[in-house]
């Protein structure tokens, strides 16, 4: 029994963001079908980095413990075929362009006359209203659009977009957690079923209070810079006496006393006790702290600031999160039985529940593995019917 057992979820999604969203689910026991076009599947399984022998690589984790199936809607009887499914479903997760349901007559009030608690999880680059609302959406241009990729970077060189699928991520956690407000309200306080409308840019956006509000109240436009924050100083990026590079970040007045502790400076402790004035000192702050770093081999640094209390940290490649023994002892990477590649290594089920954890069951599936299951057991399909339909290109 996982935490989600006894949730059906339709993920029509493709790529990431719908995707990641119903990964989650199914890795805490939903019923996840997974819809994908016969023939041709979700884009992700073409989708690099690949194989030396050119397969992509990314599919295995981010369908796993999903049902795949095929069906295609463009035809009258895939759409019937659509909607006795949603009838025997609790949530929809889909990332189509604003209004493409509609226009294949699967537009909400078709679908509540199918299911009237069914959830439809709605995922899109700007979300289903505003002038915008019909635009592809793709992580990284909606990554600039959220003022995020505007604060990336150095500040006498462009921008810098984050390197991998951030916005895609961010909207799928979103996309979960307004699903899951959706149940308990349904399932719980007697409500209705209900549409969440979710996009790539707000999911980053909603995090950027600081900025909001600075500019708001000082008109101040947070410009590029490797610092992490402005309100915090120290914070940023060092490097060692052997090369290593860290973050350090001292966020309170607290956290300020241990790495004045550390370089044994009591003057500057008492002088700098404050944010504000650490702040208006900034750049002080900062090269003192590159000094005392560059002066330091890594193995030195880490040993003070542990013994001190200063948050610091290696800034890991992949590799160095192989052979780490924090995630080795926290399981955080598993290895996992795969079709494609035999087995395949993947992140582990976050977070950890610890009445009913998560469980990665299957890497993922081969394209349309589950028709007999999904179509015989659960719609009470026909080895016949199903052959008509495979014939006809419905499924």
């Amino acid at each position: 029994m996982g935490a989600l057992t006894g949730v059906r979820v339709i993920d029509m999604s493709n790529v990431i963001a719908g995707p990641f969203a119903a990964n989650l689910f199914a890795d805490f026991g939903a019923d996840v079908i997974k819809l994908e076009m016969p023939g041709k599947g979700d884009s992700f399984r073409q989708m690099g980095p690949y194989s030396k022998d050119g397969k992509s690589i990314r599919w295995s984790s981010m369908s796993r413990n999903k049902k795949s199936i095929t069906l295609d809607l463009h035809f009258e009887e895939g759409k019937k075929i659509f909607l006795e499914l949603v009838a025997k479903s609790d949530v929809i997760i889909e990332n189509f362009r604003t209004g493409t349901l509609d226009k294949w007559g699967l537009d909400m009030e078709t679908l509540k006359k199918a299911n009237p608690k069914i959830i439809v999880t709605r995922i899109t680059g700007y979300g289903q209203t505003g002038p915008r609302k019909s635009l592809s959406g793709f992580g990284t241009p909606c990554t600039a659009f959220s003022g995020v990729t505007y604060c990336c970077g150095y500040p006498d060189r462009p921008p810098v977009s984050p390197s991998y699928s951030m916005a895609d991520y961010n909207a799928g956690l979103f996309a979960v957690v307004g699903t899951m407000m959706a149940l308990y309200n349904r399932d719980v306080l007697g409500g209705e079923g209900q549409e969440i409308d979710v996009s790539l840019y707000e999911s980053l956006f909603r995090t950027q209070e600081t900025i909001v509000a600075d500019y708001f109240i000082n008109n101040h436009v947070r410009e590029r810079t490797p610092k992490m924050s402005g309100s915090a100083s120290p914070s940023g990026t060092f490097q060692t006496k052997d090369g290593k590079w860290v973050v350090i970040v001292c966020s309170t007045d607290r956290t300020f006393s241990y790495i004045a502790n550390a370089w044994g400076r009591e003057d500057l402790k008492v002088k700098y006790a404050k944010t504000i004035d650490r702040l208006r000192d900034d750049a002080f702050i900062m090269q003192t702290t590159a000094d005392w770093v560059k002066s330091l081999d890594y193995k030195d640094l880490v040993e003070v600031c542990h013994r001190e209390g200063v948050p610091v940290d290696l800034i890991y490649s992949i590799e160095d999160i192989f052979n780490d023994e924090h995630y080795a002892a926290r399981h955080d990477i598993v290895e996992v039985p795969d079709e494609e590649f035999g087995t395949m290594k993947m992140p582990a089920v976050h977070p950890i529940l610890s009445k009913t954890p998560g469980e990665i069951k299957w890497a993922g599936p081969k394209l349309g593995s589950y028709n007999g299951e999904v179509y015989k057991k659960l719609l009470g399909y026909s080895d016949e019917e199903l052959e008509k339909l495979k014939e006809q290109g419905v499924i």
